[in-house]
């Protein structure tokens, strides 16, 4: 067994420094929630330019304001898994991988640029708002892991794509952006859709090739398992292990999201509608967020390791979440 722990508290020490943050803009939002948030207003100030005192009663109004903020933030990060936990497969890691570039950048204290790039599971389609799509999510355990640091993620998720039409937008969407990582989810509408898998994976390799050429790390996300992706089974086999075949030959990471929801039916025996809505095909709010929390920690685990001074090879990147 795994040392996952899904969304582990936060020490009360650090909550008190994401206390004071919450009050202005959380560094660890996404840039989309960060402008739906109010702007705050300024503090009052002299004619010489000083800050004006603040009451104590005010004050202490502000502290048990950013108390409550808190409280919030760590009920909205565990209590969804306060009925069914987020645990990894049983069968546990074969192959743990490195992102080398985003953990030799969160281990320096430079800032990162997390790009998740994909179609409407990546926008968030399923989840009850847009705090629980993945790329939050996991912007949320990152900053809660790195509360200094000045970490990114960017949603590039278009509902309905396939690969050809996320190729069209790789550039604009993915290579202007500079990021440090690459998440890309792939493949469903391509088996929805009966599209050849062999030609899909022809895309995603030449996507990653240009990615690859602006120096970022890269993860692809398989389908989904899901009642709508199992009717078509064949399908849906040739492209996960296509898709595995490319990670492996262009050195980059994989994760098994199919795999990984197979084994919360069969194996851990959740429900699939406790982790797929009622259309079928999209994840739920407890879906997105186990997910998030997997491939979270394996870029914890990641930065650990270049903590650590463990090298592991650029060529073995295969992710398997622990």
């Amino acid at each position: 067994m795994s040392g996952y722990r899904p969304f582990r508290p936060t020490a009360w020490l650090g909550a008190l420094a994401i206390a004071a943050a919450a009050l202005l803009t959380p560094a660890w939002m996404s840039p989309v929630q960060a402008q739906e948030q109010p702007a705050q207003q300024a503090a009052p100030t002299t004619g010489a330019g000083t800050m004006a005192a603040v009451h104590p009663s005010a004050q202490r109004g502000f502290t048990g304001k950013a108390i409550d903020k808190v409280k919030e933030v760590a009920k909205s990060a565990t209590d969804i898994f306060s009925r069914v936990p987020c645990l990894p497969p049983k069968d546990g890691a074969k192959n743990l991988g490195s992102l080398p570039h985003v953990a030799g950048k969160l281990a320096a204290g430079e800032p990162v640029v997390i790009v998740a790039f994909g179609s409407s599971s990546t926008a968030g389609f399923g989840a009850s708002s847009p705090e629980f799509n993945y790329p939050n999510r996991l912007a949320a355990q990152l900053h809660r892991q790195y509360p200094t640091a000045d970490i990114t993620v960017i949603n590039r998720g278009q509902g309905g794509e396939d690969a050809t039409e996320m190729m069209r937008r790789l550039q604009t969407s993915v290579i202007d952006m500079h990021p440090d990582l690459v998440i890309w989810q792939v493949g469903t509408n391509a088996v929805l859709r009966n599209l050849d898998p062999a030609e899909t994976a022809k895309l995603v390799d030449d996507g990653i090739a240009r990615i690859q050429a602006g120096g970022a790390d890269l993860v692809l996300v398989d389908p989904q398992y899901s009642p709508r992706v199992i009717e078509h089974a064949e399908s849906a086999g040739k492209m996960v292990n296509l898709l595995g075949k490319v990670a492996e030959l262009r050195k980059v990471g994989i994760f098994p999201r199919f795999e990984v929801m197979r084994d919360w039916h069969e194996k851990q025996a959740i429900p699939i509608d406790n982790f797929v809505i009622s259309d079928g095909l999209h994840m739920s709010d407890w879906g997105y967020a186990c997910f998030a929390q997997l491939l979270g920690d394996d870029i914890i685990r990641s930065v650990g390791q270049i903590k650590l001074g463990i090298n592991v090879p650029s060529d073995v990147r295969t992710y398997r979440p622990m």
